[in-house]
């Protein structure tokens, strides 16, 4: 994720991430290990029964847990979800509202639970997950650079493509 943001009101902003500005989800808070996110549904969001997409749900609680554990981090850092575990309620209907919340952080890891709801205050779903701090790092073809730059007898790794 890069330093490049979308702000809101609040001075909260959501990292540059061409998926979920795609998605259009919006925050609307991250601090002191909580955070909140919505997400008005579109057409392109239903599934066949038009309603919110499984898919769509999932990632908007991503979202907004990885907001609430980054809340907590220092300038540079970022989170990569490690495991995630969603339960879905009830299908999810006009605008979608997602609440994260840090229950456990310790130098490396934050264990966060959150909540979605539909515009009527319908409980959508119920997410957990488990987020790694780590600094930016290159990836793809970037890889190659980087590991050039800090160590030029590097070897790739078994995964390094």
């Amino acid at each position: 994720m890069t330093d490049s943001s979308l702000s809101t009101a609040t001075g909260a902003s959501l990292p540059e991430s061409p998926f979920v500005d795609r998605l259009g989800a919006q925050l609307v808070s991250a601090a002191d290990g909580v955070s909140e996110v919505t997400l008005p549904l579109l057409p392109e969001h239903m599934n066949t029964w038009d309603v919110a997409h499984g898919g769509v749900t999932m990632t908007l609680a991503d979202v907004a847990l990885a907001m609430a554990a980054r809340s907590l981090a220092g300038d540079g850092v970022g989170v990569v979800t490690v495991e995630m575990k969603v339960n879905f309620m009830q299908p999810g209907r006009g605008e979608l509202r997602a609440t994260g919340r840090v229950l456990h952080r310790s130098t490396t890891m934050a264990y966060c639970e959150g909540e979605i709801r539909d515009s009527e205050g319908h409980f959508v779903a119920k997410a957990l997950g488990t987020f790694k701090y780590m600094r930016r790092l290159a990836v793809g073809r970037d890889v190659t650079r980087q590991r050039l730059r800090s160590d030029p007898l590097a070897k790739p790794g078994p995964s390094d493509g």
